[in-house]
């Protein structure tokens, strides 16, 4: 097992891209066709039209998958919610998350913490992550165990956080961690779900269980308004 590095990052960054008016400072996990994408709106573009459309103002959002940070600083940018909480795994990007949020002035607007959520009752106190180069792809299932390196990563009780963290929003891109983190979690008082699905991950049989849980807790696919990989679920009225 591999002990995680923490990352440095310089005073002053170069800018090397801009993201719906989020400065996006350069670092080891951004490659130039990443870099590319943010630059001309292509970078989670799903993910970011669904919540720039869907996340009301005023509105508590927890952010499961931080990535590069740029999604939940440009929601906290433009959605202005009354308070945000994002998480990242990968403790390769925790630093550089954390220098994009100041560069950007959000160090106050989003609270990062480094961890992945479990929902089962009586989790782990750390697990195994799975590390991919650019960041992409990597989580608690190796979709390609030849290029990721495993850390350990402790784990967040999602019921200790739902407590400390009230929320009616959640954005989640945990890279097919879904599915087991919809079968134990308590969703009441959340409204507004959108999240990044890997059908390649779980399956047909898997989509329709992340269905079927969704329901149960009162909420319904707005069809209208998802996109390609990212849906967009909202509580019945």
């Amino acid at each position: 097992m591999t002990a995680p590095a923490l990352a440095t990052v310089p005073d002053h960054p170069e800018i090397v891209a801009t993201c719906h008016g989020i400065k996006v400072p350069d670092a080891p996990h951004l490659r130039p066709g990443m870099i590319a994408a943010m630059q001309t709106g292509g970078y989670e573009r799903h993910e970011l039209a669904i919540g720039l459309a869907a996340i009301r103002p005023g509105a508590r959002v927890l952010e499961l998958g931080a990535g590069s940070g740029v999604v939940g600083a440009v929601l906290a940018r433009h959605c202005d919610p009354a308070a945000m909480l994002s998480v990242e795994a990968n403790p390769h990007l925790i630093a550089h998350i954390r220098a994009l949020y100041a560069i950007n002035g959000l160090t106050d607007r989003i609270i990062l913490r480094h961890g992945v959520v479990f929902t089962a009752p009586n989790p782990p106190d750390t697990v195994k992550f799975f590390v991919n180069g650019n960041f992409l792809g990597s989580g608690l299932v190796p979709q390609k165990p030849e290029r990721t390196q495993a850390v350990e990563v402790p784990v967040l009780s999602y019921a200790a956080l739902k407590s400390s963290f009230p929320h009616d929003t959640i954005m989640m891109d945990i890279e097919g961690g879904e599915l087991d983190f919809l079968r134990h979690a308590d969703l009441t008082g959340v409204d507004t779900f959108i999240a990044e699905m890997h059908r390649n991950i779980y399956g047909r049989e898997g989509m329709a269980e992340i269905r079927t849980l969704l329901q149960a807790a009162g909420l319904v696919i707005d069809d209208a308004a998802s996109r390609a990989g990212v849906h967009l679920y909202r509580r019945k009225e």
